[in-house]
């Protein structure tokens, strides 16, 4: 981390300790706010990220900078065209000099960061997320605060990417490179989907939500899709005191190879046999 980098993380930090007096006239504290949200907006900075190790590592205190601004910005009127708002927080602006591709209907906010190649139909990308190169979020999807999406990713229609801005130190929804997540699907609460992996439509993955091997009925984790696999939405019965019901699972069914290409005639033939489609 470069030292103006530090300097700016030491002064958030300070200011986050001693945010319950914070004035909002302050300007030389909006200001060190202001130019932490432009190192998301920028991608110059992010919120999290999978370390070497595999574990995810969480910049709490770009966290911290996006509630600060919350506690110190007012609420404005926006007017665009016919449309308007009244929010907080500013809508990104500059798309076209960014390479990135918005259809009317969409929307990001300032402090979210959209690399090359994307495409944004009517949709949703809030502040802290991050979307990776020639990512499309399709229709009715939305990315929540902080998620962080790979590249080559398409957020089919309706996709719901949940977001987690507090506690600061939690870990945000995370998708790797080269997936398909299928209509409907809802990534939560701190949920990780790994590299080129195809989620059927309609799943659900939250950090709780156990991940079974198809074949051999072991339940690999809870709440991470491993890397390269193809992945449905399914139930496991569980006895209670009132009788035996389905409790929602993940179930994988195939293994792909890595950087195998998603051809979806072929996937949605699989998915089929399974019950699924993207």
């Amino acid at each position: 981390m470069a030292e103006s980098m530090s300097d700016l993380q030491a002064r958030i930090e300070e200011l986050w300790v001693d945010r319950a007096p914070i004035d909002r006239g302050d300007p030389e504290a909006r200001a060190t706010v202001e130019e932490a949200i432009g190192l998301l907006d920028a991608g110059a900075a992010r919120v999290a990220e999978v370390g070497d190790d595999g574990e995810v590592v969480v910049n709490q205190w770009l966290k911290q900078a996006i509630l600060l601004l919350f506690a110190m910005a007012e609420m404005e009127t926006v007017e665009l065209g016919p449309f308007e708002y009244a929010d907080k927080i500013p809508l990104k602006r500059r798309y076209q000099a960014a390479g990135v591709r918005v259809v009317p209907g969409a929307s990001a906010r300032w402090g979210s960061f959209l690399d090359r190649g994307v495409i944004m139909m009517p949709s949703y990308v809030n502040i802290g997320a991050r979307v990776g190169a020639n990512t499309m979020v399709d229709t009715w999807a939305t990315v929540g605060s902080c998620a962080q999406i790979g590249a080559n990713v398409h957020l089919s229609g309706g996709v719901g990417i949940g977001g987690v801005l507090e506690p600061p130190q939690a870990a945000p929804v995370i998708v790797g490179d080269d997936c398909l997540i299928g209509s409907r699907c809802i990534v939560a609460d701190g949920a990780r989907v790994g590299d080129g992996v195809v989620l059927g439509a309609g799943c659900v993955l939250t950090g709780s939500i156990p991940v079974i091997d198809a074949a051999s009925g072991e339940e690999l984790g809870r709440g991470v899709v491993p890397d390269w696999t193809v992945a449905v939405s399914a139930t496991r019965p569980r006895v209670f005191d009132g009788g035996t019901f389905g409790m929602p699972c993940v179930l994988v069914i195939r293994h792909l190879a890595p950087g195998e290409r998603h051809d979806k005639a072929q996937l949605n033939d699989v998915l089929r046999d399974h019950g699924a489609t993207t």
